[in-house]
């Protein structure tokens, strides 16, 4: 019995969203298949296999159909990509005008991917591109045609294998539904992309305190961080760290988000847009914390309740994070 084709389509959202557009963009998706997922801060996939036969339509022409609705009811422009996986949809995106998209079938993904530099790849950072580079492999073409095991001699294996899966256009991740009860999202869209570091950390401290800020608020913690981090060419880069304990105490994710900010190494790089995603949600008092001795921790956290009673009574700007002020 063979294998139905996947038509995964990723469509990257020209539009700088709240979180609740953003969620009233996934609902007009729900409408189109339930296979839905969120790409903070501007993106979604869809999971097209099984909407076509319902719809009639070809995998190109649902996109189209899709983009069109984005446009009308939100006036939302796009650039899509479509491929048999996450993936390939996402590379395709990236590599389309607004309001076009680029189709990546089955059959020619290996020339598609072939000229392509080896940046273009998702997981690939400056270290790993600098290492290639270095010996001469500057597209994802020339990492296919080199040994296996002198990928692994240059990267060793836990990186080697991934990468090669990759490189040949290999993707078995699922497209999994949007579950708005099962995170939080603090997202920032510069008003021009970002060049400077320290403009960066701001950038996420406030994000960290924004959703340390909800967590509470909601009386929920959290148990793993994701980065996103968003560039100018619409490509981005995310990372995710899980919590030594589940918190919504600020200093503590502040540290995390920032500990996930320095690990992606971005120097000179022109951002365009930061997501701090907080997941494995759990109610406050389910969640342990570990004693200390340190009177400076049980200092911070009675300050942390005090801010807040400021900030319900008063806004959001009330009291703020010295690094932060303006």
């Amino acid at each position: 019995m063979s294998t139905r084709q996947r038509h995964i389509a990723h469509l990257h959202l020209h539009a700088a969203l709240s979180e609740a557009q953003f969620g009233d963009v996934i609902e007009l998706m729900s409408g189109v298949t339930p296979h839905v997922q969120a790409v903070p801060p501007g993106a979604v996939q869809l999971d097209l296999t099984s909407a076509l036969r319902y719809f009639d339509l070809s995998p190109y022409d649902m996109v189209q159909t899709t983009m069109m609705r984005l446009k009308l009811l939100y006036g939302i422009d796009c650039s899509a990509g479509l491929a048999n996986n996450r993936m390939l949809a996402a590379m395709a995106a990236d590599a389309s005008a607004p309001g076009d998209t680029t189709w990546v079938r089955a059959g020619q993904a290996a020339d598609w991917l072939y000229p392509r530099p080896v940046t273009a790849l998702p997981g690939i950072g400056r270290a790993t591109a600098e290492t290639l580079n270095r010996y001469g492999l500057h597209t994802i073409g020339q990492v296919v045609d080199i040994p296996a095991a002198t990928l692994q001699r240059l990267l060793g294996a836990d990186s080697a294998r991934p990468l090669a899966e990759r490189a040949r256009g290999n993707d078995p991740r699922p497209v999994i539904p949007w579950e708005p009860a099962a995170h939080l999202t603090a997202d920032l869209v510069l008003e021009r992309d970002c060049l400077a570091p320290a403009l960066h950390h701001r950038a996420v401290l406030g994000l960290a305190d924004q959703i340390g800020g909800r967590l509470r608020g909601e009386s929920q913690a959290a148990s793993r961080l994701t980065l996103t981090v968003r560039y100018a060419d619409r490509s981005s880069t995310a990372r995710t760290r899980t919590l030594p304990e589940s918190t919504s105490h600020s200093p503590a994710l502040a540290a995390a988000a920032l500990g996930l900010l320095t690990s992606l190494g971005l120097q000179r790089a022109r951002v365009r847009a930061f997501v701090i995603r907080a997941d494995g949600l759990l109610p406050a008092d389910s969640a342990y914390r570990q004693l200390s001795l340190d009177p400076g921790d049980a200092r911070a956290r009675a300050a942390e309740v005090a801010a807040d009673r400021a900030r319900r009574r008063f806004g959001p700007q009330a009291v703020r994070p010295a690094a932060l002020a303006d």
